[in-house]
């Protein structure tokens, strides 16, 4: 799967490298979904990120890797880690080198050799994405003493047709960005799919204290003039060009660099 994923994304970012029309580089990020059972699975999977997968991946660039735990949504409990990179190639390659790193097999031991009547987790999933040009690169949330409370929203809009799609992204463009910063949202990251499921999609990050803070920031966001008059235009209301949201509450884990 590694080694499809790979040459699959290379041939579609052109060897590894995007730029904005601005010429920025655009990041790309993987999520990787690690769906585990209660019990000694959660700690064995914490400990194999912490100690062995995150420091390894930091040594081949990859960084900062944020680590969450799932907290509202469907399959729990799940481990989900967003890894960003500026180099698609180190990205989709890091699965292949981490055998190389010595350090790194010494630390995954408990994880990697768990036997087949004790797995580590049940199953991994991947996604891999681009980052949007207007938002060309991840922004993690200020650091605060209460940074351990902090809550993430991870939100997938699916389009019923690559048309749709394109329309989506362009409203944030347009004026989505401006209209989050006035109701005082931190925006993390905003990403086209570039291979994973339900497709065509886009995926964005948002930060905030608490549930409270966030039902606040989404009612200032919903009676925004501009959001109102954005959302009306004949270009985007023409026909529903989302199809489907997912909305998933994460928490940082102790050892999540975001």
């Amino acid at each position: 799967m590694t080694a499809s994923l790979a040459t699959s994304a290379l041939a579609l970012a052109n060897q590894g490298l995007a730029q904005t029309s601005s010429g920025k580089p655009r990041e790309y990020y993987e999520i990787r979904r690690y769906h585990l059972q209660t019990g000694p699975q959660i700690r064995l999977t914490d400990s194999y990120l912490s100690d062995a997968l995150i420091p390894a991946l930091n040594r081949l660039g990859i960084a900062p890797v944020g680590a969450f735990h799932l907290d509202i949504g469907p399959e729990t409990p799940t481990l989900y880690l967003l890894l960003p990179c500026a180099k698609l190639e180190a990205l989709v390659s890091a699965e292949l080198q981490l055998v190389h790193d010595e350090q790194f097999m010494k630390a995954a031991e408990p994880f990697w050799s768990a036997p087949a009547t004790a797995p580590a987790f049940q199953r991994i999933e991947s996604s891999l994405h681009i980052a949007f040009e207007g938002w060309p690169k991840l922004t993690p949330p200020a650091a605060t003493a209460e940074r351990g409370k902090r809550i993430f929203q991870l939100r997938t809009y699916e389009s019923p047709s690559n048309q749709d799609h394109i329309r989506k992204v362009e409203m944030f463009h347009r004026g989505e960005f401006d209209i989050f910063q006035r109701a005082g949202f931190s925006q993390v990251f905003y990403s086209d799919t570039l291979i994973g499921p339900r497709m065509p999609n886009l995926t964005y990050m948002l930060s905030f204290s608490d549930l409270t803070d966030l039902n606040g920031k989404w009612d200032k966001f919903r009676t925004d003039p501009e959001w109102i008059k954005l959302k009306g235009s004949p270009r985007y209301n023409f026909e529903e060009i989302v199809s489907n949201i997912s909305n998933l509450i994460l928490s940082p884990t102790a050892y999540s660099q975001i």
